[in-house]
């Protein structure tokens, strides 16, 4: 079921991990030490999610019943990281509709909403129910129903672990509540309820999903098996590029990037997953999921999800890393919450320079925007890699990503592009917990729209822009290279940016 071609070049560590794959599919939690044990030890259940998953198929049978009872043809999945990457991915392979809203961009929120409440289905995911996007993101459309004079739960499903807050306050509230396995990390969570309940909704027969995940497994854990090459083989590099383009399995990079950055980038070590539309560097490999590509995984997507959930635990393995925990995701998570609290003090730092279009924050000086681009993305480690984290809307403003081959291409380094505050739930991790050679570039905008949170004293434009200047904090307290260029007018300013980092690769 799933084919790899490229990876034989690390045959050395085979015999090391021959040992160790059994042990995974014996979900032994003792194979990443003793610190790792306790975490590991309620962290295996995805191993065998391809059966039993099954269990949620006559949940889902009736989910779906009453979804089309009440007339649902809008589906709008509310979550992060895990919680929405799996989803997109099985909505794009498989031709289905899914608006997925992970952001707190306040254009991207307003989006979402633009669409007819009475035949919508909002579906929250959130393991803890406590995570602060998620969170906003159910208040909001919670009122938004109600003024319309529409019963939320009429139009609201719940995916979270049981007995979490959000179980208890869905449940009171009349809320259909589907559980997940409370045993399954979010990145590892493809094949679970979280990704389960938002493909089934929106037409996806799931089972094909289960199935072919679960044929794939069968050798995973016999000797030389696909796994056992493919960690070995990304054990080898700091830096790896992923490509799906021209694939069955658009977004399924966006997926291997935060399994494998928030799996592996800790303790000053890590594998980077660079996500291009095609190669940018000769210096680091391109993985791609096509039969043409000469270092390639071929497979179903259901098999894809499971092969790369071991290939990353059996990575963790060989860094000798804890692949199930994320220490450094909680840092951005409190920093956002003090600024919030604190809001009029510590975001009020005077830019370095200011004009019409940019307000440039960085520790160093330059004549124009043009000129402090130059410098931040020439003075790079020879070892070092480009960050760019843009707070915008990621689906209106989509244009943006583009720059990331141009930095590529002037600088010479891997660079990465994530959308905030999505990516603090992928490549975050790594940013801060992996080797700190990183360069940071983080864009911000001005918010034109005012939309309120329900309950709280915030609203999204000031919640995302806490998030931005938290995860800040967090870098420059390493000492990282760091500068962040706020776009002050979003109809003039961002296409002149755009156009600068263009020039600056061409020139």
């Amino acid at each position: 079921m799933i084919r790899v071609k490229g990876c034989d070049g690390a045959s050395s560590r085979w015999p090391e991990l021959n040992e160790i794959a059994p042990r995974i599919a014996q979900c032994d939690p003792t194979i990443w030490g003793k610190e790792a044990q306790a975490e590991a030890s309620i962290r295996l259940g995805w191993v065998s999610l391809p059966e039993s998953s099954r269990e949620l198929l006559p949940q889902l049978d009736a989910l779906c019943a009453w979804s089309r009872e009440r007339g649902h043809s809008n589906f709008i999945l509310c979550g992060m990281g895990g919680s929405s990457l799996a989803p997109e991915v099985i909505a794009a392979t498989y031709g289905k509709k899914l608006t997925v809203l992970d952001s707190t961009e306040p254009n991207q929120v307003w989006s979402a909403r633009q669409c007819d409440l009475k035949s919508t289905c909002i579906i929250i995911g959130s393991k803890s129910g406590s995570t602060i996007e998620t969170a906003s993101h159910k208040s909001f459309f919670t009122k938004a129903f109600r003024d319309e004079g529409l019963e939320p739960a009429d139009h609201m499903v719940i995916v979270t672990d049981p007995g979490s807050p959000l179980d208890k306050s869905s449940r009171e509230e009349g809320l259909r509540v589907i559980h997940a396995n409370p045993n399954v990390g979010g990145r590892f969570s493809a094949l679970s309820a979280f990704g389960l309940v938002p493909a089934s909704l929106i037409g996806v027969d799931v089972s094909l999903l289960l199935d072919d995940a679960y044929d794939a497994a069968q050798e995973f854990d016999r000797e030389d098996s696909s796994v056992v090459k493919m960690a070995s083989y990304l054990a080898q590099f700091r830096y790896v590029a992923f490509s799906d383009a021209g694939s069955a399995c658009n977004g399924l990079s966006d997926w291997i990037e935060q399994l494998i950055a928030e799996s592996t980038g800790k303790n000053g070590v890590g594998v980077l997953p660079v996500v291009v539309t095609e190669s940018d560097l000769n210096s680091i490999p391109t993985i791609t999921f096509t039969e043409a590509g000469k270092l390639s995984v071929v497979g179903p997507l259901g098999a894809q999800f499971i092969f790369w959930e071991w290939v990353t635990a059996l990575l963790g393995y060989l860094l000798k890393v804890d692949p199930f925990n994320q220490p450094n995701v909680t840092e951005s998570k409190e920093r956002t919450l003090e600024i919030l609290k604190n809001w009029g003090t510590r975001e009020s730092l005077p830019p370095t320079f200011e004009d019409s279009d940019f307000a440039i924050f960085a520790d160093f000086n330059a004549a124009t925007p043009s000129d402090f681009l130059r410098r931040f993305f020439t003075d790079v480690d020879e070892n070092g890699y480009f960050a760019l984290m843009a707070y915008l809307d990621r689906i209106g403003e989509s244009e943006l990503s583009a720059i990331r081959k141009s930095v590529a291409n002037f600088s010479k380094r891997p660079t990465t592009f994530g959308w905030g505050p999505r990516f603090l739930h992928s490549t975050g991790q790594f940013h801060k917990g992996g080797p700190l050679v990183g360069n940071f570039l983080q864009i911000t905008v001005e918010s034109a729209r005012q939309l309120t949170i329900p309950q709280q004293s915030f609203g999204f434009e000031r919640l995302v822009m806490a998030q931005a200047l938290g995860d800040g904090e967090a870098l420059r307290s390493r000492n990282l290279p760091f500068m962040r260029i706020h776009i002050k007018n979003r109809k003039t300013g961002l296409p002149k940016f755009i156009e600068l980092v263009r020039e600056l690769a061409t020139n």
